[in-house]
């Protein structure tokens, strides 16, 4: 009994884990590896919480939990990430500004823990959006063949990429929720449409398909929200 009450907070744990592996292969120069990490930290991060749910051992300490694992892998390690492709680029005092992202991740996490009203859906973009959308540069920058190079790199973007990510983190910009408390289609028919859609733009675009599937996400809130 004991073991199984504690199920939910080993997966958020590693979720930690996989956030701070992130954090070593930046700073190892290693960013394909540390994008990477932040992907694989995306799947704890869904299942935590419908683990607890299915066991019925939901607590305040696995809520809280949750979301220092989530400011570390989807905060500080996007981060990070972005600081050290800015250095790796030749710049010298522009990555610090996306040091605000983490600042603002933690303040979205606390809103999200001390907001009723964010139990259905969101109010600002998640964390793991944010940190998804930052995590496609490294891949987008080496693999994407697009010749997209100078884009990604231009001093303009990697400002105001950081910034506007801030941004809409603590807006009231309203998203439904990503995570699944039943797999029924009339339940979920936003998600699953999401979900189609990120398969096929993914098979097309590949790597920069990550980006446009979030710009996807924000969209198709916006018309879910005029829809009802």
């Amino acid at each position: 009994m004991a073991i199984r009450n504690h199920i939910p907070n080993l997966i958020t744990v590693s979720n930690l884990l996989l956030g701070v592996l992130s954090i070593v292969s930046s700073s190892r120069g290693e960013l394909t590896w540390a994008a990477g990490f932040i992907y694989l930290a995306t799947i704890p991060d869904f299942l935590d919480g419908m683990m607890a749910r299915l066991l019925k051992v939901t607590s305040a300490v696995g809520k809280d939990l949750d979301s220092l694992a989530d400011l570390v892998s989807f905060g500080v390690a996007p981060a990070v990430l972005f600081f050290e492709l800015e250095i790796y680029a030749g710049y010298k005092w522009l990555p610090y500004v996306v040091l605000i992202v983490p600042l603002f991740a933690a303040v979205r996490l606390a809103k999200f823990n001390n907001d009723n009203r964010q139990s259905d859906e969101f109010y600002g973009l998640p964390t793991p959006s944010v940190a998804l959308f930052m995590a496609s540069w490294p891949f987008l920058y080496e693999y994407s063949g697009l010749g997209m190079d100078r884009f990604l790199v231009h001093p303009v973007v990697l400002v105001m990429v950081p910034i506007l990510l801030s941004g809409l983190m603590v807006s009231e910009l309203r998203l439904f929720s990503l995570k699944f408390k039943s797999f029924k289609l009339a339940e979920n028919y936003w998600r699953y449409g999401l979900i189609l859609a990120a398969i096929v733009l993914m098979f097309f675009l590949h790597f920069a398909a990550i980006p446009v599937v979030i710009l996807l996400y924000i969209i198709l809130s916006i018309i879910h929200n005029f829809a009802r």
